[in-house]
């Protein structure tokens, strides 16, 4: 969908006006700029809003009575009001060393000075709202009317002014579902990411796997060398040939697990990285080809891969986990008992991010699914939603006593001992979910036998085995 003028217009928040309309009355140029004009003529509702100026930081916040100097050095200043507008002096960028920021700025007076700075067509678009007008000397219109992503001017020098920008370009394609400018793409230099920082690249891959199906991205940026740079452990899958089971090799059914997964951030990693170990582990002999426990030592390739992206510890847990778990072997036809003790092991919040996971897995395969495993997999499902739903004992803080009531049966202090006698108190719920009531527990720990118990018991007692 492409918009013209009067959508953009009816669109801009009064925040926004009420900006233009203050740096105008005293006699300076307003904008309208950047992501906020490209999603309004793509018919999408702008995250944030921009505004160009030739109005320099200092004469920005002399004339509104509440800024923030964001990135003062490059001459951006927070307006805030309803909303919080970032006001930029036009400006061009100096040498770029570093392949990440300009050494120095320096401000302009012309819009079209600007927009030569800016990294893509679709991007170099301003937006004058009192002349309901467009100044776009790229032709961004035209690109986002034909759905090409391309990089303004020289594409080599945008990506070697700030590398980052080739990331950028994947996720644009990603998100935007937009064809490459082949130009463009052949500028990309793969080992020019190595320069940018991990938090960014981190930042980027989030949006980019966010996507509505960012496979073949991934797949283009694996073409070009970049995801070499980003995620060797992935792109080594390229060319492992798998068991009849599967069609494709293990990096191109990772990527289809990937647009087969809810668009999830710590799901689509799961995908992404469920089978990142079975390059290295890869056998193959007269039974066929086996990748003995790669779902073991892919937890700990996930963990190692999301820890050096900078992503927090309880994201790189949630899907270590997933990528632990995601050859769990219940099924439609287990015991209720054997679903719990899987419930338990996994953790109750991980349980149906791994029965997507197997979803996701399943169609990836790239091989037409029976009706058969697909009603075993809705059953399952089910069978485990009811359980969830339900009041069962399935952890240590299900039980009818907790820690206290332990401490004092057995007269133990504080630590791991008490943890201990729960987990056997919950084998035995597990296992008969009738004697889970307080006094049915407190009489089955006169049966607790463990020997550091015993002999704690008899120094409290007094009661000493005789020799």
């Amino acid at each position: 969908m492409f918009r013209r003028t009067a959508h953009i217009q009816s669109h801009i928040p009064s925040a926004v006006l009420d900006i233009c309309t203050t740096l105008r009355e005293n006699g300076y140029q307003a904008y309208v700029v950047g992501g906020a004009v490209r999603d309004s003529l793509l018919g999408k509702e702008p995250g944030d809003w921009d505004v160009a100026t030739d109005a320099h930081p200092e004469q920005v916040m002399s004339l509104f009575p509440k800024t923030i100097p964001t990135g003062i050095e490059f001459g951006t200043v927070t307006v805030v009001k309803d909303i919080s507008v970032e006001v930029t002096t036009f400006r061009s960028d100096g040498t770029y060393r570093d392949a990440r920021r300009p050494e120095d700025v320096t401000f302009s007076d012309s819009i079209e000075e600007d927009l030569k700075r800016r990294d893509f067509t679709i991007n170099a678009i301003a937006y004058d709202p009192f002349a309901g007008k467009f100044v776009d000397p790229y032709g961004g219109r035209r690109d986002l009317k034909r759905r090409i992503l391309r990089a303004v001017g020289d594409p080599h020098e945008r990506f070697s002014e700030d590398a980052l920008r080739m990331l950028r370009f994947f996720r644009f394609l990603a998100t935007l579902e937009f064809k490459p400018c082949q130009k463009s793409l052949a500028a990309i230099d793969p080992t020019l990411i190595r320069k940018i920082s991990k938090e960014r690249i981190r930042d980027e891959m989030s949006r980019l796997l966010l996507a509505k199906a960012p496979g073949s991205t991934l797949l283009s940026m694996h073409k070009v060398g970049l995801l070499r740079e980003i995620l060797p452990e992935v792109a080594a899958g390229d060319g492992v040939t798998q068991g009849s089971f599967h069609r494709f090799d293990v990096l191109h059914h990772s990527l289809a697990a990937v647009d087969y997964s809810l668009p999830q951030l710590e799901l689509r990693w799961a995908a992404l990285l469920h089978d990142v170990a079975k390059p290295k582990l890869r056998t193959e002999d007269e039974d066929g080809i086996h990748f003995y426990k790669h779902d073991v030592e892919g937890e700990q390739m996930a963990r190692d891969i999301l820890t050096r992206l900078r992503y927090s510890k309880k994201f790189v847990e949630k899907v270590a986990v997933l990528v632990r778990w995601h050859m769990f072997s219940v099924h439609a036809g287990s015991t209720d008992k054997a679903l719990k003790r899987f419930i338990r092991r996994v953790g109750k919040e991980n349980v149906m991010d791994l029965m997507e996971l197997r979803r996701a897995d399943i169609l990836a395969l790239g091989k037409q699914v029976t009706c058969n495993a697909w009603e075993n997999w809705r059953v399952l499902r089910n069978r485990l939603k009811e359980i969830l739903d339900s009041d069962a004992t399935i952890t240590t803080a299900d039980l009818a006593i907790g820690g206290h009531e332990v401490m004092n049966a057995l007269n133990l202090k504080p630590g791991p001992e008490v943890g201990a006698v729960l987990e056997w108190l919950l084998e035995k719920v597990l296992d008969n979910p009738s004697l889970n009531e307080p006094e049915t527990l407190l009489s089955l720990l006169q049966s607790y036998e463990n020997p550091s118990l015993f002999h704690n018991r008899q120094e409290n007692t007094g009661l000493q085995r005789k020799r």
